[in-house]
């Protein structure tokens, strides 16, 4: 049986690191790619049923910087390119969220590992140790100081997210879920997601999962069981998906910080928004990997 993975974590093509070293393979190897441009997390696709990457002739690509992702067993190679986006007929301009969940699995890696990339090296343009200006290099993977004595790669913060539940089964099992302060509220409907946080040094991921909970909801977790990960390049995170229990019906106590309510909830509640029956209140877009932490939850696909 295919193992279920988050949408942004389905990515197909070969990254080829080994050409990155090779500046005379990237100048011929660019002149052939299939070529998109990103622009401040956006590129352009077409069509609808799935949506496709617009690729561009690499004789027609906008001043910016290369960024090499990957080449295919037949040799065909992609390259990105951060500049702006210029919509083309027939065309739209479209981030992440909107598309991701959209995309097969080699657009889809393209268009994340990209984005990644190009915001990397747009909050790099100087060294933090010297502040020496810098540039890319290795075909978009290093940024590298003028006199060539600083190199420095993409750097990704692992960040837990987890679907805390009760255990158990039926339509009366629960989950709890959150509602972020900072997030708006559309015609009165308030939006719920699972908790989440960075790992903080010298902490395992489980212990973040545990940390984070009781600090944001103050509900006691055990039996925390990581499910999949999934990149989220805004700014640069790697979120790492996991389950956890908690006694059901636990108390909870919010710190009203970052969390602006937290509640339980059952799974009827859970599915009939999700299948349309019900606009009682929002859930995560179906890109994220919170959207399929729940999903995988609703379903009964908790390990015990």
């Amino acid at each position: 049986m295919t193992r279920r993975v988050p949408p942004l974590a389905r990515g197909v093509l070969d990254r080829a690191a080994h050409h990155r070293l090779d500046p005379e393979w990237l100048e011929q190897a660019w002149r052939k790619a299939r070529v998109f441009v990103v622009d401040d997390g956006h590129i352009l696709v077409e069509g609808d049923d799935p949506p496709h990457v617009v690729f561009i002739d690499p004789a027609a690509a906008p001043d910016g910087e290369r960024l090499f992702l990957g080449e295919e067993p037949d040799g065909t190679v992609y390259f990105a390119v951060a500049a702006d986006v210029t919509p083309l007929e027939g065309t739209r301009r479209v981030g992440i969220r909107e598309v991701g969940h959209l995309l097969d699995d080699m657009d889809g890696g393209l268009f994340i590992t990209a984005v990644a990339l190009a915001n990397w090296h747009a909050r790099h343009p100087y060294s933090p140790l010297s502040g020496k200006i810098t540039a890319t290099g290795e075909g978009g993977w290093t940024r590298v100081t003028e006199d060539g004595e600083e190199t420095m790669w993409p750097r990704t913060d692992p960040a837990v997210i987890m679907l805390v539940h009760d255990g158990v089964d039926g339509p009366e099992g629960g989950c709890l879920l959150g509602c972020n302060a900072a997030w708006p509220t559309s015609a009165g409907v308030k939006r719920y997601s699972t908790l989440a946080g960075f790992v903080e040094p010298g902490e395992s991921a489980e212990m973040a999962v545990a940390r984070e909970v009781g600090e944001e909801v103050n509900v006691p977790v055990s039996d925390v069981r990581y499910v999949a990960s999934q990149p989220w390049p805004f700014p640069g995170s790697l979120m790492l998906g996991f389950h956890a229990l908690a006694v059901p019906g636990a108390e909870i106590r919010v710190d009203k910080t970052e969390i602006l309510e937290a509640r339980w909830f059952t799974r009827a509640e859970i599915g009939a928004v999700l299948d349309g029956s019900s606009h009682a209140f929002g859930l995560p877009f179906a890109t994220s990997i919170a959207h399929f932490l729940i999903a995988e939850w609703l379903a009964g696909r908790v390990s015990r």
